[in-house]
């Protein structure tokens, strides 16, 4: 009985570990979904979670220690009887594996694999090469913009992302930190509207835009 408790807790320590994880990664895993399923408007859907990222994963890095620790923690109750016994080990028979030790690594790699989700993000967006075919030097342009919303890595990379897939495009940079991205592109072929109306598209907002001719 002690043992089916001790289980049940785990279990349901596991379960929470893995959904803050799940809520604390949203914000920077959104915009990857948004991209796979073509809604990039939802890009920025859950960056209002940012602020409390870092409790969210301390909450979970707790959550999954005191899981382990009870799944670990040596049984000191004796047996009654030797029919207990054998029941116990009926039991341990017919035990699914969701309440083992294996199920509970897998779980825990996933949780981590979620809260470090924003250092691989770059991997699910292709590498644009630059259209600049056919293109003069003097009409090549640089645009400073100030964004609102970019929260992660996985935002920058949406945002350069974004501003690949404009007709035009040569290279594009990004900080979350400062909430600032430069593009530089073709204006014979883009513009600094067309740019700003596409990163605005994915819930990202442009709030300043600076224009300088590229030297």
């Amino acid at each position: 009985m002690k043992k089916e408790k001790r289980e049940g807790t785990s279990g349901k320590l596991l379960g929470a570990g893995v959904l803050t994880a799940v809520v604390a990664s949203l914000c920077c895993i959104t915009p990857v979904i948004a991209l796979i399923a073509g809604g990039s408007g939802a890009a920025s859907a859950f960056n209002w979670l940012e602020p409390v990222r870092p409790y969210l994963l301390g909450l979970t890095i707790a959550v999954l220690i005191l899981a382990w620790y009870v799944k670990l923690k040596p049984r000191n109750a004796e047996l009654d009887c030797a029919c207990e016994e054998d029941a116990q080990q009926e039991d341990k028979a017919k035990r699914s594996f969701r309440h083992s030790k294996g199920f509970l690594a897998i779980v825990t790699v996933f949780a981590i694999a979620m809260m470090l989700f924003p250092k691989y993000s770059s991997v699910f967006y292709p590498d644009r090469k630059p259209d600049i075919a056919i293109t003069k030097l003097s009409h090549i342009q640089t645009i400073d913009l100030q964004i609102s919303g970019m929260s992660c890595t996985g935002c920058e990379d949406h945002i350069k992302h974004t501003a690949s897939t404009v007709p035009g495009f040569v290279k594009a940079e990004a900080d979350f930190k400062t909430g600032t991205a430069t593009v530089t592109y073709d204006a014979q072929k883009a513009s600094p509207e067309k740019i700003v109306k596409a990163i605005d598209e994915t819930g990202y907002k442009v709030v300043r835009v600076t224009v300088e001719k590229e030297k």
